[in-house]
C-alpha cells in the first residue's frame, strides 16, 4: 500500500482541524552525522521532497486547519514548500532549544556552518478564522528541553499544540502512540522503541520506566 493511500485509510471519514508532522527529509549531504540515511548510521527510511510533498494532507484536514511542521535548519526552505504544497500559508514558528542536563545549550548537534541546538516546528494555516486558540495568544514561540534519541521531538509539543489549536488531531510519522489523537507512520503503536544506539538518558524505556 501507498503512503498516501494508507494516510487516506487511517484518516477514514475524519476531518483533521490541527496536523503536526515530522516528515524523514532526505539530506543531499549523505556522509555527515546529521544524515539519517547515513551509511554508518541507517537510522530510519527517508523521503524525497517531492514524495513528502504529495502526500494528500490536503484530503485529510479541515477546510479550516493549523499545520506544525518539524524541519531542521538546513531544509527550511524545502518546509516552506511542503507547508504551501499541502495547502497552507506559513505565520510563524515555534524554536526548540536543545538542551543540556545543566540547562546549557546541547552543543552535540551537528552542522557543516554552525553547531545546531535549535530545530524549527513551522506553523501554518488553511481556510478562515484560522487564528490559535486563546491561550495561544500568550504561548511564547519557544521550547527548550533535553534531546532524547536521534531526531525524536519533545512532549512537551502536544500540550503547547492541544492547548492552542482545536481537535481533531493528526499526527504524521508519529512515533508511538498518544491519547485523543489519530497517528500515522511506521512507528506509530505503543510497541515503538529506539531500533538504534542512543543515550540512555534519551531512550523512551527509560522515559517510560521514570514514570
Amino acid at each position: 500500500m501507498s503512503a498516501a493511500s494508507d494516510l487516506t485509510k487511517i484518516a477514514g471519514r475524519n476531518k483533521f482541524a490541527t496536523i503536526l508532522a515530522d516528515p524523514p527529509w532526505r539530506f543531499q549531504n549523505s556522509t555527515g552525522k546529521v544524515a539519517p540515511e547515513h551509511k554508518r548510521l541507517n537510522r530510519y527510511g527517508t523521503m524525497t521532497l517531492d514524495e513528502i510533498c504529495a502526500l494528500p494532507v490536503a484530503d485529510v484536514c479541515a477546510g479550516t486547519a493549523h499545520l506544525y511542521l518539524w524541519v531542521p535548519n538546513a531544509l527550511l526552505p524545502d518546509g516552506l514548500r511542503v507547508m504551501a504544497e499541502w495547502g497552507f500559508t506559513y505565520k510563524a514558528n515555534i524554536v526548540w532549544h536543545k538542551l543540556r542536563k545543566d540547562g546549557g545549550s546541547d552543543g552535540r548537534g551537528v552542522g557543516f556552518y554552525f553547531r545546531n541546538v535549535t530545530e524549527l516546528l513551522l506553523f501554518g494555516t488553511r481556510g478562515k478564522n484560522a487564528r490559535t486558540l486563546q491561550p495561544g495568544r500568550t504561548q511564547v514561540n519557544y521550547m527548550g528541553t533535553r534531546k532524547r534519541e536521534h531526531s525524536r521531538k519533545p512532549d512537551e509539543q502536544y500540550e503547547l499544540i492541544e492547548s492552542c489549536s482545536p481537535g481533531a488531531y493528526l499526527e504524521m510519522f508519529a512515533r508511538g502512540t498518544r491519547p485523543g489523537w489519530t497517528v500515522w507512520g511506521n512507528q506509530a503503536d505503543d510497541s515503538y522503541t529506539p531500533t538504534w544506539d542512543t543515550y540512555a538518558n534519551h531512550s523512551q524505556a527509560n522515559v517510560v520506566a521514570a514514570e
